[in-house]
Formats: structure tokens, sequence, C-alpha cells
């Protein structure tokens, strides 16, 4: 106990996707951070993804996973899911910076491409200024963020902050891998393979330039295909970025995926995109006092061995969860 009173436990991380729940807290002890509480938990296969059984199904599990784990307090900061946002990037002169106008002005620009009904006492906006007059648009609906703020109302757990994924894995990005002097200027792409999507975010250390989420994820990348499809899926991410920011060039590439995917495939993925890249695993920064304990494996996974890569596929991709936890 008197070594938690000596550390500053930070909110707990949600990341609650459609597939799997992820929860995260983590504290900084003076000397590092360190992973106080994790826990880990896919969906059922007989449970529709986004539908009521789902919703209660996550409320059962987060209220479990708080009440007998380790974490600490009931401040919770969670993210919409992928799936439920709605991303683009529109262009709006800085003469139009007040909030209220920016909203008005990004939702009549974007308004007839969302994928539901365009009213705008139904959604909520976050609008986020880039560089050279670009704006990253962030857009959900309201009944889809309060079925959210229902879940963790039924878990007995206060909200602090609902946030958005791509400012999460950039929170993990300058938190454990941009920590150099050079890095605060360089410009990176963050890569996230989630179980069924990626999410994508190209990044000036903290100031957030491009986000995207692609519709394959690690279930698919393991069809030579889909690989191929895949990179042409980032390559339109890079192309539509340099359309934004002519005179930016992307540096490198780094996977926030941690073991979560056969780092052979990253390393063919990078090669067809002719870019640098690094592997970020967000639990190899921590320190971990009991990892087993937490339902987490720190182990590498390989394709060499059956075994190995049957605990591939139990691996978990933490990088939002952190990432939140450290918002």
């Amino acid at each position: 106990m008197l070594g938690l009173l000596k550390s500053r436990p930070c909110s707990i991380g949600v990341d609650a996707e459609c597939d799997n729940i992820r929860l995260a807290q983590l504290a900084d002890n003076g000397k590092g951070i360190k992973l106080i509480a994790g826990r880990n938990r896919n969906r059922p296969d007989d449970i529709k993804p986004s539908s009521s059984s789902w919703q209660r199904w996550a409320a059962q599990t987060i209220r479990l996973f708080t009440a007998n784990g380790d974490f600490h307090g009931k401040d919770v900061i969670a993210a919409i899911p992928a799936s439920d946002v709605f991303i683009d990037h529109i262009r709006v002169s800085k003469t139009n910076d007040n909030e209220t106008k920016l909203d008005d002005i990004a939702f009549s620009k974007i308004k007839q491409k969302l994928p539901f009904k365009p009213v705008k006492d139904n959604v909520m906006i976050k609008c986020i200024r880039t560089e050279d007059d670009n704006v990253l648009v962030i857009v959900a609906e309201r009944k889809t963020i309060d079925r959210h703020l229902a879940i963790y109302e039924k878990a007995n757990l206060r909200i602090k902050t609902i946030a958005v994924w791509p400012l999460a894995l950039i929170n993990c990005y300058t938190t454990f891998f941009g920590r150099r002097k050079s890095d605060i200027e360089a410009i990176v792409m963050l890569v996230s393979i989630e179980t069924n999507c990626t999410n994508v975010v190209i990044c000036r250390h903290k100031n957030i330039l491009f986000a995207r989420s692609v519709s394959i994820g690690a279930k698919q990348l393991d069809d030579d295909k889909v690989v191929t499809r895949f990179v042409l899926e980032l390559t339109a991410c890079r192309r539509q970025f340099s359309s934004m920011h002519r005179s930016a060039q992307i540096e490198r590439l780094i996977f926030l995926t941690g073991h979560a995917v056969d780092r052979t495939t990253c390393a063919a993925i990078a090669k067809q995109l002719e870019m640098p890249a690094q592997s970020g695993d967000c639990l190899a920064a921590v320190q971990i006092s009991n990892p087993y304990r937490l339902g987490i494996d720190r182990r590498s996974a390989s394709s060499d061995s059956d075994e190995v890569a049957a605990r591939q596929k139990q691996q978990v991709n933490w990088a939002t969860a952190f990432g939140l936890s450290l918002s």
C-alpha cells in the first residue's frame, strides 16, 4: 500500500471495441511508468457487436474487472470505438477559429458523407486544427455516445472524459517512443492493428495531422492478398496526407501493435511501403511486477512453432488503452 501511495495512479483507460474490451491503469512511480492493472476479454461469438446484448455484456465485464481486479478509483477515460465514429479532413481558414463557427462549417462540409442521418442536433462534433488550414473532424451520433455513457453508469464508474482514439495513440507514442529530441519535429505514421480493423494516425509528435480507420485487421493479415490490399490502404493514407500537407514528409512507420501481429508481417508491410519502420511495444516500455496475475503475456510470438503461433492469437494490442489511461 505504501508503494502505491508514493505513485500517482492515472485514470482507468477503457478501450471498448466491438470485438473486445481492454482496461488498463498506469501510474508514475517517479522512476517510470508502471502498469498497476490490466484486463482483457474478447466478445463472445453469440453476442452481436453494438447490440443491446453487447451493451449489457460490456457493462457486466467492466464492472467485474474493476470490482475484482487491481484497479484503483472509479475515474474512467474511454473512447468511442473507431467503428462508431466518422472521421474526415477539411480545409478551413484560421480566420474562422471560433469553436461554434468552426463546428458549423465542418458540419456543412461533411454532412452529406455521414453514414447516419445528418441532423446537427443528433451528432457530436470535435474539430482539431492540424497544420496549413487543415482541420480533422470527428463525428459521432449522440445516441451512440449515450449508449457508451450508460455502460459506465451501469458499471458504477465515473466518466472523466470521452476521448478519441487518435489522440490516445499519440499519447502512447509520445510517452514511450517519441522521447528523443529528434522526435519533436519528426512526422511519423502510427499503425495500430486491431482484431478486425487498423487505426492509422500521422502526427508531428503531439500534433495530430491525419487519422483514418481501415477495415482490415490482424485476423485478415494471414492472407498475402489481403496484406497487399492493406498496403494499398496505407498508401492511400499517405497520398491523402501528402495532398493536405504538401511540404511535409513522413519519416518512419511505427507499429503500435506489440506482439498482436507477427513481426515478419509488419516487416513485409514496411518493405512494400518502402518506409523505415519500428515496432512500438508499449508492454515492453512499462514496469509490470506480475504480468501473469494481470493476464498479460509478454512473450514474443513466432510462426515457427504451433504453440507460440497459437499464443500469438491471444496477444493483445494495448496501445489505445494505455494512451487513454495517460490522457
